[in-house]
């Protein structure tokens, strides 16, 4: 039976999308809920699977061609028998594979499945989280980090740090290497998300009357708070880790509430004040930066958004991210310390009026009650759209987050 392979339906906010990467060619063997293709939009990368048994027909739209909402991509053949793909073992394997074979019968998503296959992991061995039993691809994951006692195990075992985490299932394009003493040039197409977070900011430029005003804040008092009760707060929560930024997220919540203008947003000629917080905390990834959003940051403690904040960075380096995650946002922070950035200049994140630059902690002289006394210092900076905000409220607003960070307590107590 032919049955029609389409693209998903796209939200409003998306035009259409481009064809990524076919797993799966015309005749090979595809079996229910095996990734066929993956396709790239503005914002995330959306997998299509098998919703049977079969073979591909035929492929309609082929890699880099854009296609549209819930429009035909391929011919699919359910219950044809096909050719064995290139990554199914040859012959002299097959006997192992086959003490494997259970593994088939168990409910696995499709990116699981396939970094099991990469890391030689029984998919038998591994314990699901998902629901109804079904192993995702973070149990795999996990199963990687457990260590095994068999040194030759333990050399594919992956990093624990999750920093370290495989790709996502949808790579970019490679920066290509070149011999010593090669003079060589190799042309490689931009993303689609590269391409849009580009004219983005482009527009970010040409569009807003974009100031920055620095300041630095004195993180002592932050880091003794979080050394003193990191190990509570961990064991508190279940395990979630107390980091620095929660505590700008929460400083630049009261901040906003207290500069409302720094919180609004242009919509053509009319400015859109917000009764809400909403802070989106930039991510960078293997593809490009995305912008994930913490929505009611007012009612969230700070566990809450740690936790957030860290699933949301799980989901950015698999391409798991849903749009609706990044849609809206009222501010935005992003942390160029992390790469140990010790200053610069954040762009807009249109149509928001301004956002929060943090930076690299590093110890330097100061002037402490007429002694000068080594600190751990950050620069900050407030990039803010002069149509909307002027210099005396950008630079109260950075400084009213400078107050609380170096005395935290206000934050708690609304002072």
């Amino acid at each position: 039976m032919s049955i029609e392979v389409k693209a998903p339906v796209f939200p409003e906010s998306v035009a259409d999308g481009t064809i990524a990467t076919w797993h799966k060619q015309p005749g090979e063997a595809v079996k229910r809920d095996e990734l066929l293709v993956d396709i790239e939009t503005d914002k995330v990368v959306l997998e299509v699977v098998a919703q049977s048994d079969g073979v591909i027909k035929e492929i309609i739209k082929a890699e880099g061609d854009t296609i549209l909402s819930a429009e035909v991509i391929a011919i699919f053949e359910a219950g044809a028998e096909g050719s064995a793909s290139a990554d199914e073992p040859a012959p002299a394997a097959q006997s192992a594979a086959q003490e494997s074979s259970s593994a088939d019968d168990l409910k696995v998503n499709p990116a699981a499945r396939k970094l099991a296959e990469e890391k030689g992991v029984s998919l038998a061995d591994v314990k699901s989280s998902g629901k109804d039993g079904r192993i995702t691809k973070e149990d795999v994951l996990n199963h990687l980090k457990t260590p095994e006692p068999a040194p030759a195990q333990v050399a594919t075992a992956a990093p624990a740090a999750p920093q370290s985490a495989p790709a996502p299932v949808v790579s970019a394009p490679v920066i290509p290497s070149f011999n010593q003493g090669e003079r060589a040039e190799k042309r490689v197409p931009m993303t689609r998300l590269r391409a849009t977070i580009a004219k983005r900011l482009v527009s970010a430029q040409q569009n807003a009357a974009m100031l920055t005003t620095y300041n630095e804040v004195d993180m002592k008092a932050v880091m003794d708070l979080r050394k003193q009760y990191k190990d509570m707060f961990e064991k508190k929560h279940d395990g979630v880790r107390l980091g620095f930024m929660s505590f700008f997220v929460k400083a630049a919540t009261e901040a906003l509430k207290r500069f409302p203008s720094v919180n609004a947003s242009i919509d053509g000629n009319d400015v859109v004040y917000h009764g809400y917080q909403d802070i989106g905390v930039a991510v960078s990834t293997e593809k490009g930066l995305v912008v994930p959003v913490l929505r009611d940051v007012d009612a969230m403690g700070l566990a809450d958004i740690e936790r957030s904040i860290t699933d949301f960075a799980g989901k950015a380096r698999e391409a798991k991210l849903g749009i609706e995650e990044m849609q809206g946002g009222t501010f935005t922070i992003t942390n160029g310390g992390t790469f140990g950035s010790l200053m610069s200049t954040p762009i807009l994140n249109p149509p928001q009026t301004a956002i929060l630059g943090m930076h690299k902690i590093q110890d330097r002289p100061m002037a402490i009650n007429g002694q000068v006394e080594i600190r751990p210092m950050m620069y900050l900076a407030l990039s803010y759209d002069h149509r909307m905000i002027d210099g005396k409220e950008a630079v109260q607003f950075l400084v009213t987050i400078k107050e609380l960070l170096e005395d935290p307590a206000r934050i708690l107590l609304d002072i």
